[in-house]
């Protein structure tokens, strides 16, 4: 229980007739008691607040950057109205800095035995679990005198996910994927190819793909059309090592990743190519396995969304042999890394060829744009030095993605931006070339 600064304003400005005209005990008596005496009443009309009944509904996940609702329920089960201030208490990173105070505060009136809802809208800054932390609920009298106060424990978790913002590339990836499909006349089988379907021939078809025996059993010339296998099995392999925790821009190395990984899955999925998932360093962090097509990116994006950076140098022989269990058969690796020097030659080059022998692999990594910058900038003396040194740490990422090319291994190396559209041409070259 508190008084309130309505019970404080009011004792100091009782306080200032009796130090004027009668500065005794008797005159403070006098002004104070009535005002005790009506705090006391204040206190006992207010509604109790250890007897009020909370429940929580609305959303349980959302995305990076959106808004979600939880609706908190306050039951009064007593017999005086409730008139009450309340604090809905989430992590820092629930909301928007700054905005904290206005979306977790709230005024309520609950009348004798019923309920309310209020609702805290959250905005979260980032990825993972966020957990609601007390109630606190300050119960005031009619005359705003005195207040009950008590905290309750409502447990309530919203799962922030990926944001996927390089689903808008999906549209443009799907046309492609079409023509490579079968759905637009594809007549000349190649490596990687199977049989579609049997159409009406059209002058200038190729002549090589006309069936005979189908001819033969109708009035008109059928020709073959053919698209790219499917089944195909493809691992999304993500380092979360301690480079992955290096910021480019606004988020680190291991969001950009998991976007373009998320991007490749859901062009893979409606490719009918099977997708599984391993996040590792030195342990699995993220393991999704045998999901259907329909299942498979709602199963990633839950995955992702707990992930966070290890501040540990990635295991490179058991991240190979972990990635070579899972991968029963042959597969497209795509393992999401960094290409500095380091880790690459003295971690994963060693090891490589474990990999190459059985699988395909493709190795994407995420650039920085400022170095890109950096390379460019001239004018002043500070300027060529940042250029010299952005100029000598793109030859040494250049040189490592060749030595990978030596050892057959396909290298997209893109901004944030651009590396999801460049991870799905380059998975989509490979199925034209039928290297899956």
């Amino acid at each position: 229980m508190a008084p309130t600064g309505r019970a404080a304003l009011l004792a100091a400005l009782g306080s200032l007739p009796v130090g004027i005209w009668e500065p005794s005990w008797t005159g403070i008596l006098a002004v104070n008691a009535p005002l005790a005496l009506a705090c006391a009443c204040d206190y006992a009309l207010a509604a109790p607040v250890r007897r009020l009944r909370l429940t929580r509904s609305g959303d349980t996940s959302a995305r990076l950057g959106e808004t979600a609702d939880v609706t908190l329920t306050v039951t009064n089960p007593s017999k005086r109205p409730l008139r009450a201030h309340l604090r809905d208490a989430w992590p820092p990173s629930s909301w928007l800095p700054g905005t904290d105070v206005a979306a977790s505060r709230h005024r309520l009136t609950v009348p004798a035995g019923e309920r309310r809802r209020v609702t805290t809208r959250l905005r979260p800054t980032r990825r993972g679990d966020r957990q609601a932390e007390k109630v606190t609920i300050r119960s005031y009298g009619p005359l705003g005198l005195f207040a009950r106060q008590a905290s309750h424990k409502v447990p309530w978790t919203l799962r922030v996910l990926p944001p996927f913002t390089s689903r808008k590339h999906l549209p443009s990836k799907l046309a492609r994927l079409r023509e490579l499909d079968g759905r637009t006349s594809v007549l000349t089988r190649g490596q990687g190819t199977e049989f579609d379907s049997l159409r009406e021939y059209i002058p200038g078809d190729d002549t090589r793909s006309i069936d005979w025996r189908a001819t033969a059993r109708q009035s008109s010339v059928a020709v073959r059309t053919w698209r790219p296998e499917r089944d195909r099995h493809i691992l999304l392999l993500l380092d979360t090592g301690r480079t992955s925790a290096g910021r480019v821009g606004d988020a680190p190395r291991l969001d950009a990743s998991m976007d373009a990984a998320l991007l490749l899955a859901a062009l893979a999925s409606r490719a009918g190519d099977r997708v599984d998932l391993l996040a590792y360093d030195r342990r699995v962090r993220a393991l999704v396995q045998g999901r259907s097509a329909g299942d498979v990116l709602p199963s990633l994006v839950n995955a992702m969304a707990t992930l966070e950076p290890g501040l540990i140098e990635t295991d490179a022989r058991g991240l190979t042999a972990t990635a070579l269990r899972t991968a029963s058969r042959r597969t497209l690796i795509v393992l999401l890394t960094s290409l500095d020097a380091a880790p690459v030659e003295h971690g994963l080059l060693p090891v490589l060829s474990r990999l190459t022998q059985r699988h395909t692999v493709l190795v994407a990594s995420v650039a920085d744009p400022h170095i890109a910058r950096m390379a460019d900038s001239r004018g002043t003396t500070d300027a060529v030095y940042d250029a010299a040194a952005a100029a000598q740490a793109q030859t040494d990422r250049h040189r490592t993605a060749e030595q990978l090319r030596r050892h057959g291994v396909t290298v997209v190396d893109a901004t944030p931006d651009d590396l999801a559209p460049a991870l799905a041409d380059a998975y989509l070259a490979l199925k034209a070339a039928g290297r899956l």
